[in-house]
């Protein structure tokens, strides 16, 4: 969903702008009077010597009552939109369907959430590891996983992200049917007081 929505925003305003410079640029070198043709009254631009927003068209609402509360209604609205699309951006999308390829070339859909809790239930069996998040993303067809990992005091990390990579992750790309699944790993060690010595 977030790339249809980029691609209409980016489409709305790539047409926005080109209808916006068009317009000038017809005023601006003065097209209408080389080529003979008339703008209808609604436009805003009467030739080269006008200025994109007059005296009057800035000036023309101030008194009005309402003026003030909608553009400020208006400007929050937007800045609002524009934080949404921004953070959304910003979070990797979640993948909520992996696609298989059984033995009769016919492609099943494995619900990408149950693929990240098995793999998280398998990884806190191992030892050391204390919690375990997964998080599938990419494309259905091609996943990759983002794996946290929150280790135990004693555990030994290039021993755990070992047994992660050729037990845990193995197991769960060749349960799914996978040719490879990329894997980015990021290991934290749980904090623990220290314990006073008599």
């Amino acid at each position: 969903m977030l790339k249809t929505v980029n691609r209409v925003l980016l489409g709305l305003l790539g047409l926005g702008l080109f209808a916006l410079g068009g317009g000038v640029l017809l005023d601006g070198l003065d097209l209408q009077r080389h080529w003979g043709f008339d703008m209808p009254g609604w436009w805003p631009f009467r030739g080269p010597d006008d200025v994109v927003l007059g005296t009057w068209g800035r000036t023309r609402w101030r008194e009005e009552g309402w003026w003030w509360p909608a553009v400020i209604a208006v400007l929050v609205v937007l800045l609002a939109l524009l934080l949404w699309w921004l953070l959304a951006q910003l979070r990797r999308q979640r993948l909520g369907q992996v696609l298989i390829e059984s033995e009769d070339d016919v492609a099943a859909r494995l619900n990408g959430r149950a693929l990240e809790d098995a793999i998280e239930e398998e990884a806190k069996v191992l030892d050391g590891i204390s919690r375990a998040h997964v998080r599938l993303t990419g494309r259905r067809a091609a996943p990759a996983a983002r794996v946290r990992l929150l280790l135990e005091p004693h555990a030994e990390p290039a021993r755990t992200l070992q047994r992660l990579s050729l037990e845990t992750l193995a197991h769960a790309r060749d349960s799914a049917g996978l040719d490879r699944l990329p894997s980015e790993v990021r290991l934290r060690e749980a904090r623990h007081r220290a314990r006073r010595v008599a």
